[in-house]
């Protein structure tokens, strides 16, 4: 077996896979909390609605630090 085979990578930068809204089909709320599972916030960049043009890191903080005012109630 080739050695490229044996290890799955990815070069991409997956964004947008969990849908944000009031709709059934979304996974979180306005305020990141996960439908159907009490407690539980997504702090990634799944909830993005598209992909940005650059490096995830940064706006995935922003949305980390967004959550945390969720949490504190602010």
């Amino acid at each position: 077996m080739m050695q490229f085979a044996k290890n799955g990578r990815t070069i991409f930068h997956p964004a947008g896979t969990g849908r944000k809204g009031d709709s059934p089909s979304a996974v979180v709320d306005h305020e990141l909390r996960v439908n159907g599972i009490e407690n539980l916030r997504v702090a990634d960049c799944s909830v993005m609605p598209a992909l940005v043009s650059g490096n995830t890191n940064s706006p995935t903080m922003m949305i980390a630090g967004r959550v945390a005012d969720f949490v504190l109630g602010l």
